[in-house]
């Protein structure tokens, strides 16, 4: 008998049971990546090929980047992952405390490189005039860095579920009608304060910093204000204590799926930076 079986512990890289030693999840999602690495492959090598072969009239990257912008977002995304990381640490050792405040930080840095990526889209859209359907780098360039945020978008929102999981009673007596309220409240402040942080981005870019700029923001977003209170109220009051709950250590194999995934994402993005923009810059 194995030292793990013989004080109780688990053990969080093997399981026993399967043919292969790797859990079942485990190799689903690896199997999944690797599917998903062929994908983001087509997409960049299409990518490259045309940047070497630019069609007459195609607009010029380094006129249309904005390099300090994405440095900021890669640094951001970079970060998530070691929160990511710290998240599979901590339930692995059964700290589910320390778990949802690194998944609540995985999250929030998400939601910031997404909401990078919208203030970026929409520069290039109305400002540059670059869209996915006037040139090749348009094309090739949105149908890149738009299917990668939807990969982040689709993290942010499977982290936001297993965090909302996590709170989920032991008796099993909880309605799902709280649950769904519990993700819902989620989203809401999710979204509800990028929407409010891109407005005052855009005031200030447009007017300076004045309180009159401020005040305007505040006049136009007080509904999505007092949204976003409400909503991360509202979450904060399903995430109150309430007693012994279901998810443990046991479940550690599906946040380490879940991490397997994030990781994914943030490393096709330092390819995407590396040969969409920095490259440009060479």
């Amino acid at each position: 008998m194995t030292s793990h079986a013989a004080n109780g512990a688990i053990d969080h890289h093997h399981d026993h049971t399967t043919s292969t030693g790797i859990p079942n999840k485990k190799l689903l999602m690896w199997a999944f990546l690797a599917s998903d690495c062929m994908f983001f492959g087509t997409l960049i090598s299409t990518h490259l090929i045309y940047r070497l072969h630019p069609p007459p009239g195609n607009p010029v990257p380094r006129q249309i980047f904005d390099i300090p912008l994405t440095s900021f977002s890669t640094f951001i995304l970079l970060m998530s992952s070691l929160m990511m990381a710290l998240a599979v640490n901590a339930i692995q050792k059964g700290n589910l405390k320390s778990m949802r405040f690194s998944l609540l930080a995985t999250i929030v840095c998400g939601a910031i490189f997404l909401g990078c990526q919208v203030f970026e889209f929409n520069n290039f859209v109305f400002e540059k005039h670059m869209t996915i359907t006037n040139s090749i780098l348009g094309t090739t360039f949105f149908t890149l860095t738009g299917t990668h945020g939807t990969h982040v978008a689709i993290g942010v929102l499977w982290l936001g579920l297993m965090y909302v999981r996590s709170f989920k009673p032991a008796t099993g007596g909880q309605p799902w009608v709280t649950t769904l309220l519990h993700v819902v409240a989620l989203v809401a402040a999710v979204l509800l304060s990028m929407k409010i942080v891109l407005s005052v981005i855009w005031a200030l870019e447009a007017h300076g910093l004045s309180g009159a700029t401020l005040g305007g923001v505040v006049g136009a977003q007080w509904l999505a204000i007092v949204g976003a209170v409400i909503a991360i109220g509202a979450e904060r009051w399903f995430a109150r204590p309430a007693g012994p709950v279901q998810f443990d250590q046991s479940n550690a194999i599906d946040v380490e799926s879940m991490g397997l995934y994030w990781h994914f994402v943030d490393i096709v993005w330092i390819v995407i930076f590396t040969a969409v923009y920095l490259l440009e810059y060479l």
